[in-house]
């Protein structure tokens, strides 16, 4: 049984209700049998999660999107798939932002030629290894977002595992104008993974959702949450500074782009 005054996650600390709520949906997953592999500190796999996939692909603004970015999480890998085969442009992050550059680029035609598995390419490690490295200002503009999320509400509510990658993310796509206030934002989870509205307080620099497919279907929020316009750096840990290389150089690019 989980302790819910007690948190083991790797993140934890920065917001104790989003962490015993994180705490909560792990032990749900885990209680319920549905988790596929570890899920503490993780956006969790889930069983499912090709069926989530499938639903998020029948959506109008998937199909019509042409550029997608998607999460690294495995829970993602079928999003990713999907997006290969259906033919679109995929962003994907290094996971956790750790090495020099932020995203690889994956062109399906491009990943054809060269004789690479899409279901290879949609793995962490695929992506890094034959995905194209790409900084943010060379991105294209972004037509769907997929993040990760630990639990989500019908509101359009959110918490990932607690880093702050995909706020951090998708605010540095508004400040470069990568995405738009129309831009859809979605998530797969699980049905044990949605809560009540009132336990996933937004904070003014957090990304509301569009959409959550789990498996048994798509929500849409409908969201009346306001969004943000851009990175809010003053909520922008320390340890995130230290562990992602090339931070402190992309807002000092961004600043003066802005000067």
């Amino acid at each position: 049984m989980i302790n819910e005054t007690e948190t083991s996650a790797r993140w934890a600390g920065r917001n104790n209700d989003k962490d015993r709520l994180r705490d909560r949906i792990w032990g749900k997953l885990m209680s319920d049998g549905v988790n596929v592999g570890p899920v503490d500190s993780r956006i969790p796999n889930f069983a499912g999660a090709d069926l989530a996939a499938l639903h998020l692909s029948r959506l109008d603004a998937w199909k019509n999107a042409k550029v997608v970015k998607c999460n690294p999480d495995p829970p993602q890998i079928p999003v990713r798939l999907r997006a290969l085969y259906d033919g679109k442009i995929l962003y994907a992050p290094v996971p956790e932002l750790t090495k020099g550059f932020p995203f690889v680029r994956l062109d399906p035609a491009v990943l054809e030629a060269r004789g690479v598995q899409f279901e290879l390419a949609a793995t962490s490690q695929g992506f890094v290894e034959h995905g194209q490295p790409v900084e943010f200002e060379e991105m294209e503009p972004l037509d769907f977002v997929v993040v990760g999320c630990v639990a989500v509400s019908r509101a359009g509510g959110r918490t990932g595992k607690g880093g702050g990658f995909a706020d951090l993310e998708l605010g540095i796509f508004r400040e470069l104008g990568k995405v738009t206030p129309t831009t859809p934002v979605a998530t797969t989870v699980h049905t044990v993974q949605l809560v009540d509205d009132v336990l996933l307080p937004m904070l003014a620099h957090d990304s509301p959702l569009d959409y959550i497919a789990t498996e048994q279907g798509v929500i849409e929020t409908k969201t009346a949450m306001t969004r943000p316009t851009g990175v809010a750096w003053d909520f922008v840990q320390a340890d995130q500074y230290a562990s992602i290389p090339f931070l402190n150089d992309l807002r000092a690019r961004i600043e003066a782009r802005q000067a």
